[in-house]
């Protein structure tokens, strides 16, 4: 086990924290090991996979364990559609290692640089109204308990345990294995393509429905929006590799970088620059391995705040977001991002029991973002909305009890499985403890 002790903030630089003790185990007996000192000493920990959270919820003064050394493929079972792997295997490296034994996931987000473990404890997602959240693909987790116990859970040998792991915010215990259900390696066509947003709007629920992934990106203050279809496809890959490199990577991260940057030096610019950005709007076609195709490279570091709605409420919710930034002017120039997921039966899962919209707001790193997401918050709140729980939001544990039926369950078996509370920080407690 290697120890280091330094400080740490996540990857947009909005939480810091300065952990007593650095940890990165290579077994599960030494995360038993840590768990177990921790319990003696009356210590607290939390777990941390890449930092791509916007909230504090891995953040820790005391210990910090970190899952890098857990990466990687456990087994595989072909025949059966499974694969066990660490609970720290980045998604980019998971997808990449799937793919050589043939196997993907059915859907995956934008971003491929958290861990599996990561992903799945905070809900997160990607688009398609007949897909559900990556917690979904879940089929059995080993976790270390908060009393230092291995403990395997499906939902046949723990019914109740396997439902609240399924998104568990790092609660219940570290996750070191999860088995996940794939399916057959798959190509997908993407297509891009600009819609004036009144269009999108109407034509937004045909849209979901008739393609299997469907989203859209709303500049402020501009008219064009950003339509992205994926649907799956047996025709050869087309690869462009400057070409995508230069659309992907130099227009969409550095020139808009550059943009963002005379933002932050003059905020009165912002709405003329998402303006400019709506205008240029990449159109095109690609077909790839889905592995390859569902994330795209993060390089302009923001803020963002997400939440979940029942799915008839995306239309409304965007237009009334859309007259309140007209009327309160924020300066703002970052696309909002509009996706639809399918609800399942996961309890603190924000699809729960409802087909949802999931609509993110972001802000440039420097640029006060309070005012704007606490408007866009109060209309999200309005309609039923829940917190995506790796994005900024104001709500703590009385609120967030409204929202999820399920919400005194999980806290029971948090209670079981951690009764001594030492997967605990000052934001879990606001949380779950408020």
């Amino acid at each position: 086990m290697r120890r280091n002790a330094a400080g740490w903030s996540n990857w947009s630089g909005s939480v810091k924290a300065t952990p007593r003790e650095v940890l990165l185990p290579a077994s599960i007996e030494e995360v038993v090991g840590a768990v177990r000192r921790c319990k003696q000493e009356g210590r607290r920990l939390r777990v941390v996979g890449s930092g791509h959270s916007f909230t504090a919820i891995a953040a820790s003064d005391d210990m910090l364990i970190s899952l890098d050394l857990l990466q990687g493929i456990v087994e595989v079972d072909p025949e059966g559609g499974t694969a066990t792997v660490w609970a720290g295997t980045k998604l980019k490296r998971l997808g990449e290692e799937l793919f050589v034994h043939g196997l993907a996931q059915e859907n995956l987000g934008d971003i491929d640089v958290q861990s599996i473990a990561g992903a799945i404890s905070t809900g997160t997602h990607g688009t398609g109204r007949g897909l559900g959240t990556i917690s979904t693909q879940i089929a059995g987790v080993t976790v270390v308990t908060g009393q230092g116990e291995v403990l395997t859970c499906t939902v046949e040998s723990h019914p109740q345990w396997f439902k609240a792991m399924q998104v568990s915010l790092g609660a219940l215990g570290i996750i070191v294995q999860v088995t996940l259900r794939l399916r057959p390696a798959y190509k997908l066509e993407y297509v891009s393509s600009r819609m004036p947003l009144k269009q999108c709007l109407q034509e937004s629920v045909r849209l979901a429905e008739e393609n299997r992934h469907f989203e859209f990106y709303w500049f402020p203050y501009a008219e064009p929006c950003q339509i992205k279809l994926m649907n799956e496809t047996d025709s050869p890959v087309v690869v462009r590799k400057v070409r995508d490199y230069l659309g992907d990577v130099v227009v969409e991260n550095a020139v808009f970088g550059l943009l963002s940057g005379i933002c932050r030096r003059m905020p009165s610019t912002s709405a003329a620059i998402s303006r400019l950005s709506a205008s240029q709007v990449p159109v095109g076609r690609k077909v790839q391995y889905s592995h390859k195709l569902f994330a795209t490279a993060r390089l302009v570091r923001f803020n963002e705040m997400e939440y979940n709605l029942p799915a008839e409420a995306m239309v409304p919710v965007i237009e009334e977001m859309r007259e309140t930034m007209a009327r309160m002017k924020f300066h703002v120039h970052f696309p909002v991002e509009c996706r639809y997921v399918q609800g399942d039966d996961i309890w603190l899962s924000p699809s729960y029991g409802r087909d949802s919209a999931y609509i993110a707001v972001h802000m440039y790193k420097g640029m006060p973002y309070e005012a704007y997401f606490a408007a866009m918050e109060e209309i999200f709140l309005r309609y039923g909305g829940r917190p995506h729980w790796g994005k900024l939001h104001t709500l703590s544990g009385g609120r967030l009890k409204e929202r999820y039926p399920r919400w005194d369950d999980f806290r029971s078996v948090r209670a079981e499985l951690d009764p001594d509370r030492i997967l605990l920080n000052p934001y879990i407690e606001k949380l779950l403890d408020t």
